[in-house]
């Protein structure tokens, strides 16, 4: 089968979203032109699936013939690596991209210098290429950014690269140096269909996730005011508002590599991401305040109006700005100034009227955010309300010993199918550790690995099907590359619609890659039944050992992740407490939701009162509370900063060892005995942010606690 033409596709660019507002005034009505381009770019979302089947495909012909045109040994590689590269975003394709290339010439280099000096000791070798895939496959799992990439490809490559030129080592460089120029073919054709072709802008769809996240948080917020649903409902959301932030985190780390992305829309994007973060935090802390009021039906009355008011304002879209100011405004009049001897209802109004203003600022500067985002304009120039300091680098959470067990079992099992081909001296099983390498790398993630491995088990039988009737019943009777072309489009353009929905992502993308891989399509057709059994079979053990050392090695299994991811929130609460980790807000905030994203997927295994606990992130909250008290009692006397630095000190041990419960009652007083040490301070603003901080403490920690009773301190006395 020779090569006659190919094809190329056609170009089109991404329409810009339409929606643009102004502050403290009406929507502007959209153009004519604006509608014509929303409609557009609405079909292209419709159709998102369809179209990027089409466009890999198309992408994956072109490596492909033009691999044949170069008289290139394995063109499938090229192929397979489209498939391997492509994703629904241009940027998230170009940094794959890159990543991929950086990978392959890692893992290359790795071969070079193990395969050659290693053929003769064949033990050693399936021991170091193990080692190698394990080692990688750890360092992606604890990177957990696009970055991740370089490990897992640089890992699997020494696999790819090394096990099947075994046989031949001095032939190594050129069999790798082929292999890296195939692989690269493929990772610029996808590139560059992705930009050239009906491409999907990163930056688009993070703007339009943004815009359904904050929906969604402007509904929470006006449940927790008006007590709409029941608490299971609320925490409910909440999981799944921090879930989704997490996605449009992941999303959002491939702006860099898009072209159309301009500096401003990333920091934008950047700085509305930090007033994401402290929506959440924010609104259970506005729940717990309430929560007192509820016996005291004058104070209930006293901020239901209030609550009922910004709720209206949050439905309403939060664009009003004469009507945010007359909110705060009227907060100013219900708002009490706590004195020495205030009791626990004053208090909670105190700072359930500073929270709720604090609400309004974050939320009138996330439409401000939005507007300059949709213009282009860069966000130092707003006139922010809430300003969470300076631009900051989220900090993820990351599982060293899940990520040791996940990578061990991945070489363990290299380790195991190489022994196996070797003792038993077939020359053709040297794929089965290959597999193991690959899907194992792919798989490594799943909190239980055996029932993952027992679905894609029957999924490979159908990869063994389909590449058996392409094989021999359809290959044989293709004579030139258009008819195999029109040939190979139904299988792979299903396969590519799978791929780019979420629910069938993996699957489709494995077995397009691992289709492309079996067929071994070449300039000139050969089948070999032997050999297509040997591949298969080979294939078929590598996945099944593969699953049996992961279940072995990781017995445990979901529950004991998101126990672990419970406990993590009380470690990093004690590290703050004693200063010895991180005291940044926006540190805080990123690590610990995104932790509470974690256990979104885990999320039925954890136990009701952690469940709840977890949702209304009081860990979080008390973090910050921590790190706002520290930071505002600097204005006090030195009494009172020793009783808060004597509490803290005596809630960090009980916080490293806590696990569920209640907290020890000597805690909360202590805790209500530096309160009162607060009240005897001087009205200032450093007072009253260390005594909201305080008692956000106390309704984070201690929600079931009697109120706080007012006290009486001897001057000079510490709160011990």
């Amino acid at each position: 089968m020779r090569v006659e033409r190919i094809c190329n596709g056609f170009a089109s660019r991404r329409a810009a979203m339409h929606r643009t507002w102004q502050h403290r005034s009406l929507l502007k009505q959209p153009s004519a032109i604006t509608i014509a381009m929303t409609q557009a770019a609405s079909f292209r979302d419709r159709h998102a699936a369809l179209i990027f089947a089409l466009r890999t495909f198309a992408a994956a012909m072109l490596a492909f013939s033009i691999a044949l045109l170069l008289d290139m040994p394995r063109p499938y590689w090229a192929m397979a690596s489209v498939y391997i590269t492509s994703n629904l975003f241009t940027g998230a394709t170009t940094s794959k991209a890159v990543y991929r290339i950086l990978g392959t010439l890692i893992g290359a280099a790795g071969t070079i210098v193990l395969v050659p000096n290693l053929v003769n000791s064949p033990e050693l070798l399936s021991l170091c290429i193990a080692l190698w895939v394990g080692i990688c496959l750890y360092l992606s799992l604890i990177d957990g950014t696009p970055r991740s990439y370089v490990f897992l490809l640089a890992g699997y490559t020494v696999a790819l690269l090394g096990f099947p030129i075994v046989s031949t080592p001095q032939s190594a460089f050129d069999i790798v140096v082929s292999r890296v120029q195939e692989i690269t073919l493929g990772i610029v054709c996808a590139s560059v269909v992705a930009m050239l072709v009906l491409q999907r802008s990163v930056a688009s769809a993070v703007t339009a996730r943004t815009d359904a996240w904050l929906v969604g948080a402007r509904r929470l917020a006006a449940d927790v005011l008006t007590g709409r649903g029941s608490d299971q409902e609320r925490d409910s959301e909440r999981i799944r508002l921090a879930a989704a932030a997490s996605e449009i985190d992941q999303l959002g780390r491939h702006l860099g590599y898009e072209a159309t992305a301009s500096t401003n829309i990333g920091r934008g994007l950047q700085r509305l991401r930090q007033h994401m973060l402290s929506l959440l935090p924010l609104l259970g802390s506005i729940e717990d305040r309430k929560l007192p009021l509820n016996s005291h039906e004058a104070a209930a009355a006293r901020v239901a109006s209030m609550c009922t008011r910004i709720a209206a304002w949050l439905e309403a879209g939060g664009r009003d700005g004469r009507e945010a100011d007359a909110l705060r405004a009227a907060l100013d009049e219900v708002q009490p100034v706590p004195g020495v001897d205030a009791g626990w209802i004053e208090i909670a109004i105190f700072g359930l009227v500073v929270r709720l203003r604090n609400l309004i600022d974050v939320m009138q500067d996330c439409e401000l955010l939005r507007e300059a985002i949709s213009e282009g304009r860069s966000p130092e120039s707003l006139p922010l309300v809430f300003s969470p300091g300076g631009l900051a680098v989220a900090v993820p959470h990351r599982d060293y010993w899940s990520a040791l067990l996940a990578a061990g079992s991945v070489a363990l099992a290299v380790l195991s199918c190489s022994c196996f081909s070797i003792a038993t001296g077939w020359s053709d099983g040297v794929a089965a550790p290959l597999f193991a390498a690959v899907v194992g790398s792919f798989l490594a993630g799943v909190d239980d690995p055996l029932p993952a491995f027992r679905n894609f088990y029957g999924l490979f039988l159908v990869v063994i099907a389909v590449h058996g009737i392409y094989l021999f019943g359809v290959l044989p009777r293709i004579t030139t590359l258009e008819v195999l072309i029109v040939a190979l489009m139904p299988i792979f353009l299903l396969f590519g619609w799978m791929a780019a929905r979420p629910a069938t992502a993996r699957i489709g993308a494995i077995l397009a890659v691992y289709l492309s891989v079996q067929l071994a399509l070449t300039e000139t057709y050969s089948a070999d039944f032997t050999s297509y059994a040997n591949s298969s079979v080979a294939l078929m053990l590598g996945v099944a050992l593969t699953g049996v050392t992961c279940g072995i090695v990781r017995l445990v299994g979901a529950d004991w992740i998101a126990n672990r991811l419970l406990r993590s929130n009380w470690a990093t609460l004690a590290s703050v407490a004693e200063r010895t980790s991180d005291q940044d807000p926006f540190a805080l905030a990123s690590l610990m939701q995104h932790r509470l994203a974690l256990l979104a997927a885990r999320i039925t295994v954890v136990p009701a009162d952690a469940r709840s606990g977890a949702a209304n992130l009081r860990q979080l909250r008390t973090a910050l509370n921590i790190v706002g008290v520290r930071r505002a009692s600097l204005g006090l006397s030195r009494c009172t900063r020793a009783a808060v630095e004597a509490f803290f000190a005596r809630l960090a041990p009980i916080c490293r060892t806590h696990t569920a419960g209640p907290l020890p009652d000597g805690l909360v007083e202590q805790l209500d005995s530096t309160i009162a040490s607060t009240l005897q301070e001087p009205s200032s603003e450093a007072r009253d942010h260390v005594l909201i901080g305080l008692t956000g403490v106390r309704s984070g920690l201690f929600p079931e606690s009697p109120a706080y009773q007012a006290q009486q301190i001897q001057p000079g006395t510490i709160a011990a």
